[in-house]
């Protein structure tokens, strides 16, 4: 990779980043634009309404109002219409617990250079909304994400033949749905953690599919996965793994497979210097602080480990610089 220089305003520019991003991840720790409920309001409304410290809460709200995420007009505040879309939990176009998962995600950044002295992840650190609420936050923000991406990004695919898909660590569903909606026969097993499915549940309910997917919960690291299926699905798992650990899973996948079942596997793919893609670089270091042996991975690393478990014929079939390249392998 060329080694560009930069200049000493560009490192500026780059460390003073957090700036911004701290300022919508606090209202958005805040529920800020939901509390407000989309209408004008004084920073005194917003303290008393939040609970917040007079002075701390005006000081955030001129700052959003400089970033152009509130107008303001004399004493009064206003959120951008837009804003409401993308930063309350019902808004068309939602994005806010993915924000308030990446003000967790902060947390445990800011302890990068001690992570790095010690090889040890960062200390969790609960944001002011409780550890059980950023919990969701991180199940909600996947399908935040998995949403707008899903359904175009299975469709791509050659399309997968299949009658029992099983979903491993499929969350909320957002996956599970995509697929059968392409395949209306089809059913699907979802295998989460128990605190996780009854989002999954509620999700399915809304999209009319309930009685289409059996909800299983457990722990893919100990527990053995339900069989019969003819497509696997694990989206965005392995790069919370260490080697071994991804070794296990596809084995424990293998062996839920039925004959000539395939698996597909999305994630980062890295090149070999792993410099790029540069979100697979710095995903990376978000498993360094985070897990105890997480990162992103090669597709010959990957490849290795899925042949170990038992897959053949495996490939890539979708390269990108997004988590969202898919490897395929197949049981033969």
């Amino acid at each position: 990779m060329e080694n560009r220089q930069q200049s000493a305003v560009e490192i500026n520019d780059l460390v003073r980043g957090y700036q911004a991003a701290c300022v919508i991840m606090a209202a958005a720790e805040l529920e800020l634009f939901d509390r407000m409920e989309g209408r004008p309001f004084t920073a005194a409304q917003a303290a008393e309404n939040l609970r917040a410290d007079l002075r701390g809460i005006t000081i955030l709200l001129d700052a959003l109002a400089a970033l152009q995420l509130l107008g303001k007009h004399g004493e009064r505040y206003e959120p951008a219409a837009n804003m409401v879309e993308v930063l309350t939990a019902g808004g068309s176009r939602s994005m806010l617990a993915m924000v308030q998962h990446q003000a967790n995600c902060l947390r445990r950044w800011s302890h990068l250079a001690e992570v790095v002295k010690t090889g040890r992840p960062a200390p969790r650190q609960p944001g002011i909304r409780g550890a059980e609420a950023d919990y969701a936050s991180f199940i909600e923000a996947m399908d935040n994400i998995a949403r707008t991406a899903a359904a175009k990004l299975i469709a791509e695919l050659p399309p997968p033949k299949f009658q029992r898909l099983l979903d491993v660590g499929g969350a909320s569903g957002t996956y599970t749905i995509a697929f059968l909606r392409g395949n209306p026969t089809a059913r699907a097993t979802i295998f989460d953690l128990a605190q996780v499915l009854p989002q999954a549940k509620e999700r399915l309910k809304s999209e009319g599919l309930s009685d289409r997917v059996d909800l299983v919960a457990g722990d893919f690291y100990c527990d053995r996965l339900p069989g019969g299926a003819d497509l696997a699905w694990l989206s965005a798992i392995v790069h919370q793994n260490s080697r071994q650990q991804n070794r296990e899973l596809f084995a424990r996948i293998f062996e839920a497979l039925v004959g000539g079942g395939q698996l597909l596997v999305r994630d980062f793919l890295m090149e070999p210097s792993r410099t790029a893609p540069v979100g697979g670089a710095l995903f990376a270091v978000n498993m360094l602080v985070a897990t105890e042996n997480g990162g992103t991975y090669t597709f010959e690393e990957l490849r290795d480990d899925l042949a170990a478990a038992g897959f053949a014929d495996l490939r890539i079939l979708r390269r990108d610089d997004t988590m969202h390249s898919i490897i395929a392998g197949r049981k033969s």
